[in-house]
């Protein structure tokens, strides 16, 4: 077996772990989709073609319980998957000259799992080459990708036969809590997400969940600012920026 090969069956395994999460995840949109009104094909389309739960259960409320416009609907879906485009951005060093076709797939398949898995292994193994690094990054997504398509195909099938007492809606925060936690290593990710949650909840009385995307945007103004500050204070004095 090639170190290539070994290394995708090394991100299938990482990766296994978020299957816990991923299942009632993908679970409990279905079933508040296929309750909202949504049938199969709708329901179905949604998780294949954006795969991005959050995104999803914004839009879905918006479109059902508040009646937003579409543009609402879009920019707010757009603000909570913002993340994506800096997540890209963090791993573009990694993968960026891998060929067209594989970054176009690495793209579909980038959430937060395996951003995560793969941003914490390419740290750790410099060494690795392009190949190699494109090979753990699908080796982590594919035991999810499935599963999610399957766990929103059962919850939108069985719908609202699956008890309450599963509490699926437990998988929310507990996904966001794992993803987030590990990822507060600098003042500058410490800042955008305190800014995050002071804004949400000082503006949570906006309508249409219009506080999800003031507070993406300051967040994100936070952030980079105190990275320029950080920067700056690094290069004056020869410190870093991670926490202690």
């Amino acid at each position: 077996m090639s170190r290539t090969t070994r290394i995708f069956w090394q991100g299938f395994r990482d990766g296994l772990p978020f299957v816990l999460v991923v299942t009632p995840f993908g679970a409990l949109f279905g079933v508040v989709a296929s309750e909202a009104g949504l049938n199969l094909a709708q329901v179905m389309g949604f998780s294949v073609l954006v795969i991005a739960g959050a995104s999803q259960f914004a839009a879905l409320h918006l479109m059902v319980v508040e009646h937003a416009p579409t543009l609402i609907v879009i920019a707010a879906a757009l603000a909570v998957n913002m993340r994506m485009a800096m997540y890209s951005a963090a791993l573009t060093p990694h993968l960026g000259a891998a060929p067209l076709w594989q970054r176009a797939l690495a793209a579909y398949c980038l959430i937060d799992q395996s951003y995560a898995t793969a941003s914490i292994r390419f740290e750790k193994d410099p060494g690795m080459t392009i190949a190699q690094k494109m090979s753990y990054f699908f080796g982590c997504v594919t035991p999810l990708f499935p599963i999610w398509y399957g766990a929103t195909f059962a919850g939108a099938v069985l719908g609202a036969r699956i008890p309450e007492a599963w509490a699926l809606d437990f998988a929310v925060p507990i996904t966001f809590l794992a993803m987030i936690a590990p990822a507060l290593r600098t003042l500058a990710h410490v800042a955008a997400a305190t800014v995050s949650v002071l804004v949400a909840l000082i503006f949570a009385f906006l309508p249409y969940n219009l506080w999800l995307l003031l507070a993406a945007l300051l967040a994100m103004m936070a952030g980079a600012e105190v990275e320029r500050q950080t920067t700056r204070l690094r290069r004056r004095t020869g410190t870093s920026g991670s926490l202690p």
